[in-house]
């Protein structure tokens, strides 16, 4: 698949972790029969997002509709997987939602307002929670760079956003996802008895 300019939003999941507190990756866990990886792609996907890129490091993945984007840094956090992701970005790309593999309860509703917040002038936009700033996160073209720069380590955009808060645009999100993520073998087990 040959990654084409688009006219919205690019969608970056990142997904290259061990899952080390899980004791597996999370790219390719399943819940109600789909892997975290494909769920995190149709999100991104049916929320107005493309292309889809995916990180991937710790798994090797193949996943029917996105872009595979190897990071061989995995093993120093997330910051690495983003940096990786940014820069594979095709040329021109105006923006990315950038979403996180263990987050299942994400939605294509609270992408899709997160690309309507940039159809409407948003040069970053954070989906927030009770007021609380989460995933996912768009950031428009020019403050790809500083993004990048600012991630290091474990930190992805948090470093960024956190450092500029006069940009964000917050998008509540909470009537229609939550950013719960799978971090341990109870986290998982809860999300499977949880109804959906």
């Amino acid at each position: 698949m040959t990654l084409r300019g688009a006219d919205g939003p690019a969608g970056l999941l990142l997904a290259a972790g061990e899952g080390s507190r899980l004791g597996r990756p999370k790219a390719l866990l399943e819940l109600d029969g789909e892997r975290l990886v494909d769920r995190g792609v149709r999100t991104l996907r049916d929320g107005g997002c493309g292309p889809v890129l995916v990180v991937a490091g710790a798994a090797p993945v193949e996943v029917i509709g996105a872009v595979v984007v190897p990071n061989p840094d995995w093993r120093t956090g997330m910051g690495s997987s983003l940096r990786a992701g940014l820069a594979a970005l095709p040329p021109g790309c105006p923006a990315v939602v950038i979403a996180l593999v263990d987050q299942p309860r994400i939605t294509p509703e609270a992408v899709r307002r997160l690309v309507e917040a940039y159809g409407e002038g948003a040069r970053v936009a954070v989906a927030t929670y009770a007021g609380r700033p989460r995933n996912p996160v768009l950031i428009a073209r020019e403050h790809f760079a500083a993004v990048a720069e600012a991630a290091r380590g474990d930190a992805g955009a948090r470093t960024f956003l956190r450092a500029h808060p006069e940009l964000v645009t917050p998008v509540p999100c909470a009537d229609v996802a939550a950013p719960d993520d799978i971090d341990t073998p109870a986290d998982l087990e809860a999300f499977t008895r949880r109804p959906r």
